[in-house]
């Protein structure tokens, strides 16, 4: 079956160079880039089935809480779709999340934010598209956080995502941010878009249709692998 070719659209992924994002400074390339074909290995593996997700992988309230407890915040439910350039569903897709609690703290060793962590939330899931694209977590709203770019940086509330095809070398990443959130427009990594299309692909959009009265509020958060409505993502050249 023959499917129309939609050409990326450079204006929706950030230049490497943005100095409004400091560390691009030192990171982004001064010489032509070189393409390395990917290999064997690369292109042919790892692959993930039902048999490697167990069960409350994708609820992040519950994979690390001790019983009877629960994670503090703002309970979620981040939920979409993974789709191609034709608005085709992708199923059998790996998604991954991470994201800091509700304090804006992440549980690494290198996190030395003074929010304290929560010892009911461990702040990654994972869960395999269905059929239809479809994946969804339930989770707590990460909190904002302070950075070192200028002296009152701070990043806006924001889930990372890994996605896997089949082979390691399509593995894309991305983050979404929560619509409404002000920080947004202050963030020098949003920023980095250069145009707004861009940024809200990247936003996270309320969904009471999805809600759970008096559980957790969803937000819906559709993602594209090609074409001109791609989702922009940081690993893609």
């Amino acid at each position: 079956m023959t499917t129309p070719f939609y050409p990326r659209d450079p204006l929706r992924h950030p230049p490497a160079l943005t100095p409004g994002y400091k560390t691009s400074v030192a990171r982004s390339p001064r010489a032509p880039l070189i393409a390395i074909d990917p290999t064997l290995s690369e292109l042919t593996g790892p692959s993930f089935g039902p048999g490697d997700i167990a069960p409350g992988d994708n609820d992040l309230l519950t994979n690390h809480a001790r019983a009877g407890e629960s994670p503090i915040g703002e309970r979620i439910i981040l939920h979409g779709a993974v789709r191609d350039e034709n608005a085709r569903p992708v199923p059998g897709t790996l998604v991954e999340i991470w994201q800091a609690n509700a304090g804006g703290r992440y549980r690494h060793h290198r996190d030395g934010y003074l929010a304290p962590l929560d010892p009911n939330f461990g702040g990654c899931g994972r869960a395999l598209t269905d059929a239809e694209g479809y994946f969804a977590f339930r989770t707590v709203k990460p909190g904002a956080y302070p950075w070192r770019n200028t002296p009152n940086s701070w990043r806006p509330a924001h889930v990372h995502l890994s996605l896997f095809g089949t082979g390691f070398a399509q593995r894309l990443i991305t983050q979404c941010y929560f619509e409404g959130d002000p920080l947004i427009a202050h963030c020098a990594i949003a920023q980095t878009l250069p145009d707004p299309r861009g940024i809200e692909a990247l936003t996270a959009r309320l969904d009471l249709a999805a809600t759970l009265p008096f559980d957790a509020i969803a937000w819906r958060f559709d993602i594209v692998l090609r074409g001109r409505r791609e989702t922009p993502f940081e690993n893609r050249p």
